[in-house]
């Protein structure tokens, strides 16, 4: 697996990872499986795919605590990154940046997953109410604590609610340029995919000048670019693509061009080469600072996904790719 770097203290981690969220909330719950999960975990690390992804609420709680079962055997191996500052209620999810929250938020991690220490803490969405300043300046406490090693920050893009007229990561690049004169920022995590491109234009260059990685989350288009879905197929009232407006049966059907060019390019490469690896051999073609955070929760897909950081696009599968329709039906 090749390596890359991120944040000032130069961490190194596989350029593909394991989003680790599908496992335990947000996609198909009753297709949940803890053992199933931990094999994809070892596998993932078997693989050097070590970058964990995970955050207190997903589940909630429940995705650190399955992880933490696997941590036990194999933290050595692994590179955790989770995530804090969102609390989930029954029907509501709301942030929560006070400092002393933050603090708690991260021993609690620390217990569920069986660590004495997290590589990357993430603050997952900014609140409202407090100066972010602050609440990233409790997060630098835990890195001066010994605690935490390195702080990211998950990008606010479309689906913010940013302002009218506004460019999608206004407001990520904002809150970076503030916090980033209270400790460095050693990765931001944004959506970016074949069909979401849109981290490309302003976030991507503003992590390159700085060294900062950037984790591009749900780089297979929330598993639609891996051509595995059928229009009109359904999913279960807790998967979130129930409710994407990229997933009704009408746009799932108008958006198959996007796949059928995956798959073109894919069968230029080899009979064994999928959609979904051509998805993320062009994320990671992006730049040298991007690692792919691919979600699953089952050994075959993660195999699937470790294996495309060795597969290398030319010129014309890039420029084809560049020719592919835009996703049609976004959250705006």
């Amino acid at each position: 697996m090749e390596r890359r770097t991120i944040g000032a203290g130069a961490l190194a981690v596989g350029a593909v990872g394991l989003g680790c969220m599908p496992m335990s909330w947000a996609y198909s719950g009753s297709r949940q499986r803890g053992d199933e999960s931990l094999r994809t975990v070892h596998r993932a690390l078997d693989l050097g795919c070590d970058l964990l992804d995970t955050a207190d609420m997903y589940g909630p709680f429940t995705n650190e605590l399955l992880l933490g079962r696997a941590l036990r055997e194999r933290r050595g191996d692994a590179f955790v990154s989770t995530k804090a500052g969102l609390l989930v209620g029954d029907q509501h999810i709301v942030a929560n940046g006070r400092p002393g929250y933050v603090k708690r938020a991260c021993d609690a991690s620390l217990r569920r997953l069986q660590t004495d220490v997290i590589d990357l803490y993430q603050l997952h969405r900014a609140d409202p109410e407090v100066p972010v300043e602050e609440t990233w300046g409790a997060m630098a406490d835990l890195v001066r604590a010994g605690k935490v090693r390195a702080l990211g920050l998950c990008a606010v893009g479309a689906r913010g609610g940013r302002r009218h007229g506004a460019g999608t990561y206004d407001s990520t690049l904002r809150q970076l340029r503030r916090v980033q004169q209270v400790f460095p920022v050693s990765a931001v995590q944004a959506e970016l995919s074949v069909w979401s491109p849109q981290a490309l234009q302003a976030l991507l260059p503003w992590c390159e000048a700085r060294g900062v990685g950037l984790l591009a989350a749900m780089p297979l288009g929330n598993g639609f670019l891996t051509g595995t879905l059928t229009p009109g197929q359904g999913f279960e009232p807790d998967d979130v693509r129930a409710r994407h407006p990229r997933f009704t049966a009408e746009m799932m059907a108008a958006n198959q061009p996007i796949v059928a060019g995956l798959r073109r390019i894919a069968r230029r490469h080899g009979e064994d080469v999928t959609p979904a690896q051509v998805a993320l051999a062009w994320v990671l073609a992006q730049g040298r600072h991007v690692i792919a955070l691919p979600g699953t929760k089952r050994e075959r897909w993660a195999a699937q996904n470790a294996a495309a950081a060795g597969l290398r696009l030319t010129g014309e599968d890039m420029a084809e790719v560049s020719r592919l329709p835009a996703a049609q039906k976004s959250w705006d």
